[in-house]
């Protein structure tokens, strides 16, 4: 009589633990797969150490791009990567669909109008458009004045009686910013001032003083102070000495001075 344990042995050897064995092993590779590092769009920029090695990088490739990066450099193409790590042309395949650079390396650059690329041509007071009657459209064209500028500069130009008297009242407009006032002055000046009053600096009383945007009492009195040391003041620029005088807002004052 055949042991039992023989018939168990030779029971092993069947179709069907061949049939088992497949489908284990197909287990098996599909549960290596499901194990995988997932993907997901990165910018190649950023790659620290951990996420070369799990992209299969060598230590090599990876101190190249960060060199390359050390030096203020970007990577913006997957050649330029290749350029720069010497990834071999498989890995390159496999990772690059996963790139994701920034909305300005993929888009072609932003085409300004021919006002803003002809900025640097200084352009004649009869060239420029009035200041005063300038539409929303126009004074956008200007790099840097977008929507919400645009609104501000009308806005502010109809608060003011008959418009702006000077562009320097654009320093007036939230907002501003110096750079983005030359620029509008390239191409805007004030055509149509609106007219306003002056004041001889050297006769003016405390009453007419007040009057001027940003002089209030104390102000005025410490002008009137330093007119009198003064013997008269021989410039509109003698003001900024003028104990307390807010020197931010004096080319705004001046507008309304005279001597």
């Amino acid at each position: 009589m055949v042991p039992y344990f023989t018939e168990k042995q030779e029971s092993f050897d069947s179709p069907i633990i061949d049939t088992l064995r497949s489908e284990i092993d197909s287990l098996k590779v599909a549960k290596l797969e499901e194990n995988k590092t997932t993907i997901y769009p990165f910018n190649p920029n950023y790659i620290t150490d951990f996420k070369g090695y799990s992209l299969g990088m060598s230590n090599e490739e990876i101190d190249r791009l960060h060199e390359f990066r050390s030096k203020n450099q970007w990577v913006n193409s997957a050649s330029q990567f290749q350029k720069v790590t010497n990834v071999s042309d498989s890995l390159l395949a496999e990772i690059s669909p996963y790139f994701k650079f920034p909305e300005w390396v993929n888009k072609p650059k932003k085409q300004y109008s021919n006002t803003y690329l002809n900025q640097n041509t200084t352009k004649t007071f009869e060239q420029k458009i009035d200041l005063n009657k300038a539409t929303k459209s126009q004074l956008q064209k200007v790099y840097g004045v977008g929507e919400k500028l645009s609104e501000r500069i009308i806005t502010y130009r109809n608060r003011l009686v008959g418009g702006f008297h000077s562009e320097i009242e654009l320093t007036e407009v939230h907002g501003l910013t110096d750079e983005v006032i030359e620029n509008i002055k390239k191409d805007f000046v004030v055509k149509t001032p609106r007219t306003i009053v002056t004041y001889n600096l050297n006769t003016a009383s405390k009453d007419d003083l007040v009057l001027i945007k940003y002089v209030d009492y104390e102000i005025a009195s410490n002008i009137i102070e330093e007119r009198t040391l003064r013997d008269g003041f021989k410039s509109l620029e003698e003001l900024t000495k003028v104990e307390d005088f807010p020197l931010n807002k004096y080319e705004i004052i001046k507008l309304y001075l005279h001597l």
